[in-house]
């Protein structure tokens, strides 16, 4: 059983984790702390969370606790994971898990010489579509994959967003925040990594009294195989229509048998055009729920390492940010 302690929530999607957690028959939530009095009862109204720390470090010396859940606003997450390794917890944390390269240095070096685990909520991986779209590339019916074109295209949704979004130094980017998703799920689907990051740029659209808010963010990205990666991960969407344009999360890849494009709003979920076929073909997509995220955290500690273990969120981590690097 795992005695699990959440600490903040500045960012709605821990609310979805504390419910997982909340309902697990292998977890016992027995902590929570949130400092800022707004997202404190914002968190209490909304999932009836139970507070029971006043400070942070107060609820790092409790022995009881095995893992700490992080949903701080996003630039104070990288130190918040620390300290939790430096206490001799286990940290899971929504996306992303740190702002900066050197926080995640010091969460992958504390990680390994203390033998604790590191869990993210990269939870586009458990979306519907995801495991066809894997076994068809993965057995080769792609051929070999060389062009990937994604598009991840959010409402920025203006007064409705957390206000830290647009302060400095709390947000720390949009394809670290955003892009990061993309970013770790094209490996899983091709076998492929990231070798280089080609060109990154951001710039502020959609956001005229935020100024400083990189709203806007399109990067390029050399494969292992040579291959190449275009993304668009910015807050363009109309906030008329929220997540459900077609352009959120939409993928399309091409190989050297063909063309597959995939995503969450399109209809069908996957299209495939092969050589020498007479047109497009739509893959089956399974029914049903495709596990929680909190269970690929829970399989990392009990010793049986699967498709988002530590190695995996640290690699996945350090691609956004060093992607993120290379709009300065």
């Amino acid at each position: 059983m795992l005695n699990l302690a959440f600490a903040g929530f500045r960012h709605g999607h821990i609310n979805g984790l504390y419910t997982q957690a909340m309902a697990h028959p292998d977890i016992n939530v027995v902590a929570a702390f949130e400092e800022n009095p707004a997202a404190r009862k914002a968190a209490e109204d909304a999932i009836g969370v139970k507070f029971t720390h006043d400070c942070y470090d107060c609820l790092l010396k409790d022995p009881s606790i095995d893992a700490v859940a992080i949903g701080d606003y996003y630039g104070i997450r990288g130190e918040r994971a620390i300290r939790a390794l430096k206490a001799g917890k286990h940290v899971i944390a929504d996306k992303p898990l740190c702002t900066r390269l050197p926080e995640l240095d010091e969460i992958e070096k504390l990680a390994w010489e203390k033998d604790l685990k590191v869990g993210c909520m990269l939870d586009l991986r458990l979306s519907p579509w995801v495991e066809p779209v894997r076994e068809f590339i993965l057995g080769s019916k792609l051929g070999e994959v060389h062009n990937i074109c994604f598009t991840a295209q959010h409402p920025l949704n203006w007064g409705i967003r957390p206000g830290w979004y647009f302060e400095d130094d709390k947000h720390g980017g949009t394809i670290n925040d955003i892009g990061i998703h993309g970013i770790d799920l094209i490996p899983y689907l091709t076998g492929l990594s990231f070798k280089r990051t080609v060109a990154a740029r951001e710039w502020n659209a959609y956001a005229p009294l935020a100024p400083k808010f990189m709203d806007s963010a399109m990067f390029m990205a050399e494969l292992s195989n040579g291959g190449g990666v275009m993304a668009d991960v910015s807050y363009a969407a109309p906030s008329s229509c929220g997540f459900l344009l077609p352009q959120y999360w939409r993928f399309t890849i091409w190989g050297t048998k063909g063309v597959l494009e995939c995503g969450g709003n399109m209809k069908p979920m996957v299209t495939v055009a092969l050589n020498g076929g007479d047109g497009p073909i739509t893959l089956d997509i399974p029914d049903g729920p495709r596990g929680l995220v909190i269970d690929f955290f829970l399989n990392d500690l009990a010793g049986h390492p699967g498709d988002l273990d530590t190695a995996k969120v640290l690699r996945s981590s350090r691609d956004a940010l060093m992607i993120q690097a290379a709009c300065k």
